[in-house]
């Protein structure tokens, strides 16, 4: 009997080629389809509910996949779980109903961005935060945050080779807090995002952070709609994909 299985899931991003299927390369969704395949003893292929860029962590990527089976979820989770031997965790595992996609039905996704602003490095979680030297100011790089809650094109934070068919989104929350005196993170929240968007946004509120551009500068960047007046690409290393919303 044909089951519909949704997957929660945690990954380290630091050793993967993002989470889409690639050839020749290693991914996450690579590596959770070859051992479905070997529990299952059938091909699975699994959807997740978007890409994550090579390098990108996740706490709660979600994907789901059909198959043939009388494995119960907690099986399915507890086998998953014992054979990966990558950074690779089923949080939770259930099923849906037949018609469930991972993609389509999502609503919104949430991102966090840490940053470890100070002076010298870090020699432990240095591969999951952005090293910032310079001090950042919390108070422009917020208003930067606020100065994007609502409905805008979002061109000006779009790298090239973006599957869509438009790029307005809306964003839902956008905030940057401080973890302890000198670990950033940066919140957002939105219906979806263009490619590097979430990344090319945080390296443009940086540049606030440092009074490199003022905050209405970075208002005119957004309207501008044009790339090349954004701020570099933060390093992937420091994102992660909190959760993915449905109804």
């Amino acid at each position: 009997m044909s089951k519909n299985f949704k997957i929660v899931v945690e990954y380290d991003g630091t050793h993967f080629f993002g989470w889409q299927r690639q050839k020749d390369q290693k991914t996450v969704q690579c590596e959770i389809e070859k051992i479905l395949s070997r529990i299952m003893n059938q091909k699975i292929r699994i959807t997740g509910s978007g890409r994550t860029d090579s390098g990108v962590h996740a706490f709660g990527q979600v994907a789901n996949f059909h198959a043939d089976t009388d494995m119960k979820p907690n099986m399915v989770q507890k086998a998953l779980n014992g054979m990966i031997k990558d950074p690779i965790v089923i949080r939770e595992c259930s099923l849906v109903d037949d018609d469930f996609h991972a993609q389509y039905d999502a609503i919104s996704k949430e991102y966090r961005y840490y940053i470890l602003n100070r002076e010298d490095p870090c020699a432990i979680g240095a591969s999951f935060q952005w090293h910032i030297r310079q001090p950042l100011d919390m108070e422009l790089m917020g208003q930067c945050c606020h100065a994007i809650i609502g409905v805008f094109d979002f061109r000006s934070f779009e790298n090239s080779g973006s599957p869509r068919s438009s790029t307005i989104r809306e964003i839902f929350f956008s905030d940057i807090c401080q973890l302890n005196h000198n670990r950033l993170v940066f919140k957002i929240c939105a219906s979806g995002f263009l490619k590097y968007m979430v990344r090319n946004l945080i390296g443009t509120i940086v540049l606030a952070g440092q009074k490199k551009i003022s905050v209405e500068e970075f208002k005119a960047i957004l309207h501008a709609k044009d790339r090349t007046k954004a701020g570099p690409t933060a390093p992937p290393h420091g994102l992660f994909l909190k959760q993915v919303n449905y109804f």
